[in-house]
């Protein structure tokens, strides 16, 4: 596939937020891509809130939105035993990035093993209901992750800041500046939520369900949506400007 536009670099040091899209299949990954996503994340809304699709339907994905978009793959919540199978699965794909949920108890040496698995491409993902993100920010960056993102684990209807406080998610994304790890910011998001996160400093905002029809995360992606997103970021940006 010809590319309409150059991918945007993965930097931790953006002025505004870029637009993280979950995408299930490869024809939600055209959409989000042509409708102006920076990063399409291959993931199923089905199977949670880190659902991992299967590595083929992965690889279609990234076939299909290459040059494009940035491509990122979710690879669940293994336990600890699975941790390294689960990663290996998803970066032998060819995404260009790998998401996992980490667990505060997991050791130096386990978080150094994850990373290992896809050196320069893994980003942790990090439940806002478990709390402890900003001690497990530095980490992280020892352990060689690029980036780390906040999520909620239940999809129950309640966004990210019904679970963490403006203050809580900047210090996030400022300890993560300092660590040099991109930060992400998730959870429900609503189109609304962009003018309140994005002064925030996060590298990205990640989008389901506030893109689909209805706002039904199980559902397919309205591109008037995505579009929506997309103006509102650059919007934005442009005010950050002025």
């Amino acid at each position: 596939m010809s590319s309409s536009r150059a991918c945007p670099p993965f930097a931790s040091d953006a002025s505004v937020p870029r637009l993280l899209v979950s995408v299930r299949d490869a024809d939600e990954a055209v959409l989000a891509a042509r409708a102006g996503a920076d990063l399409v994340d291959a993931k199923d809304p089905d199977r949670g809130a880190l659902g991992a699709l299967p590595p083929d339907r992965v690889r279609a994905i990234v076939a299909r939105v290459a040059g494009e978009a940035r491509t990122s793959a979710v690879a669940g919540e293994p336990d600890r035993p699975a941790l390294r199978p689960c990663i290996d699965a998803m970066a032998a794909t060819g995404v260009g990035f790998v998401k996992v949920a980490v667990r505060a108890a997991w050791s130096d040496d386990d978080l150094a093993e994850a990373a290992g698995a896809a050196p320069g491409r893994l980003i942790a993902v990090l439940f806002a209901e478990a709390g402890g993100a900003l001690d497990l920010v530095p980490r992280l960056a020892r352990a060689g992750f690029v980036g780390a993102m906040i999520d909620t684990a239940a999809k129950d209807g309640r966004r990210l800041t019904d679970h963490l406080v403006l203050p809580a998610l900047a210090a996030f994304t400022r300890t993560c500046r300092a660590h040099g790890l991109v930060s992400g910011l998730a959870g429900s998001l609503a189109l609304a939520d962009i003018a309140i996160l994005a002064p925030l400093g996060a590298g990205y905002l990640g989008f389901r369900g506030g893109l689909c029809a209805a706002s039904d995360r199980r559902g397919g992606l309205d591109p008037a949506r995505v579009a929506e997103a997309v103006r509102l970021l650059r919007g934005q940006s442009r005010r950050d400007a002025a």
